[in-house]
């Protein structure tokens, strides 16, 4: 009250002196402050699998299983940030297994835990801090490298436990160094439990069985598991882990060249860099070309752990896209390399960025073999009023009598396959996926025809 009657005297005391004054504007209450209570991610993920083997095996397998992961991010707190997520799976008991016997033959394995088994785990767990241009992320989670990934192909993905530093300062440029010390495998790894002569060239080491179902296992022991490879007497390969540099440079138009060092204590060191450029075709300027290099290089380290490593592996992508359409081809090769342990690219970690892999068959990284694949795409968004998009494939694997997988035997493989997604519209994050593949002589006389369903939900 006191003040309303001071303004008031204060306003007539102007008028009477002949002051010009602007009208008061009404004094309207401040909107409450929005409050940050962080923010809910996730993925709901439905699958279901089937597989018909001909050849050396016969029979007929199939899955169906619903999981995915749910996560809580806090607000930003001065630049710190934290998250946690559990993951989980269920397998659906669409078979009737043998209670005597125990027998599973009938269920395809990549999209349960180990054994089959369902379980529940916490796959994220992380602090982030950012500051400036740099960004520091310790504890678990997921890593999209291309010698260390997710990996993400069936029900869930690899995770891992690291500690991951990246800068921006220099402009253009990404510099990128991290550790890490545990990994735990994905749904997909209980296809390579073997954990030997296929594994070692698709992503899965010979401990990714002691890995599976949330597992958090060393980083050494995931990749060897308890195997003595250089005869010194000692199955405990638990090593310091795996410590990794990178330099990403976009600094020229069109360009994106990456640089990358993985050095995995006592097992190996490997380097693998990648260079993309895009330009407008020369003739046709609604066009858009795209070339693609890599290359990985691999040496023993330290005390070897793996025996002898010495292994290399180029590929080169040549693609084009107009419109709706879009197409390349690769080709790769991987040198022959005489290592007790893998006769090739040695990748345990999940990462597989290979040009030329197919959706199931990685034998592109097996000894002294050259692979080529020519691949397509084509979105039908206009035909059909929807955002649908439809590719198909085709790769083959002159694969040299090195390899680790069937050591002695030379053999040429190959795999045909196809893809069609549609993401629904009137469900923001919805997506629906048909996959098939059609491998011939992935082991010399092992054929089969796989199709999947997949329903994504992600928020």
């Amino acid at each position: 009250m006191r003040k309303h009657l001071a303004l008031s005297v204060i306003a007539s005391t102007l008028i009477m002196a002949g002051g010009d004054i602007a009208p008061v504007e009404p004094v309207v209450a401040a909107e409450a402050a929005e409050v940050d209570y962080g923010e809910v991610f996730g993925q709901f993920r439905t699958f279901y699998i089937d597989r018909t083997y001909s050849g050396l095996v016969n029979n007929n397998r199939n899955s169906l299983a619903t999981g995915g992961y749910i996560g809580y991010k806090t607000p930003d707190f001065n630049g710190l940030t934290a998250a946690v997520a559990a993951y989980g799976v269920y397998g659906f008991n669409i078979h009737e297994v043998d209670s005597d016997s125990g027998d599973t033959n009938s269920y395809d394995p990549a999209l349960m835990g180990r054994d089959g088994d369902n379980y529940a785990f916490i796959g994220q767990a992380y602090l982030n801090y950012k500051f400036d241009n740099t960004n520091i992320k310790v504890g678990r989670q997921r890593l999209d490298t291309p010698l260390a990934g997710a990996d993400d192909a069936r029900m869930l993905p690899n995770l891992f436990e690291a500690a991951v530093l990246t800068n921006t300062d220099i402009e253009d440029t990404t510099l990128t160094l991290a550790h890490i010390t545990r990994e735990t495998t994905g749904t997909f790894s209980n296809i390579y439990d073997d954990g030997y002569g296929l594994g070692f060239a698709s992503g899965y080491g010979a401990g990714t069985t002691l890995a599976q179902s949330g597992d958090f296992v060393n980083m050494g022991t995931v990749a060897l598991g308890y195997n003595d490879f250089n005869n010194n007497g000692s199955t405990d390969n638990s090593t310091d882990g795996v410590t990794v540099a990178a330099v990403t440079y976009q600094g020229i138009d069109g360009l994106t060249l990456q640089a990358w060092d993985y050095y995995a204590h006592d097992i190996l060191n490997a380097i693998y860099l990648q260079a993309d450029y895009g330009w407008k075709c020369l003739l046709n300027e609604n066009v858009k070309m795209n070339a693609s290099a890599q290359y990985i290089g691999q040496s023993d380290v330290g005390d070897a752990l793996a025996a002898k490593v010495d292994s290399d592996y180029w590929g080169v992508k040549l693609g084009a896209a107009s419109g709706a359409l879009s197409a390349y081809v690769a080709y790769s090769q991987t040198g022959e390399s005489d290592g007790t342990t893998s006769g090739g690219v040695i990748t345990p970690w999940g990462g597989m960025p290979a040009f030329t892999q197919g959706m199931v068959t990685r034998h592109q990284f097996f000894s002294d073999t050259n692979s080529w694949k020519v691949a397509g795409a084509y979105k039908l968004n206009a035909l059909l009023g929807a955002d649908v998009k439809a590719s198909v494939f085709y790769t083959e694997f002159d694969i040299g009598a090195t390899n680790s997988y069937d050591y002695g035997t030379a053999w040429t493989a190959s795999e045909s396959g196809w893809d069609i997604q549609y993401n629904v519209a009137s469900v923001e994050g919805l997506n629906v996926r048909a996959r098939a593949n059609y491998p011939r002589d992935f082991k010399n006389g092992l054929d089969w025809d796989e199709y999947r369903l997949i329903v994504n939900y992600n928020f």
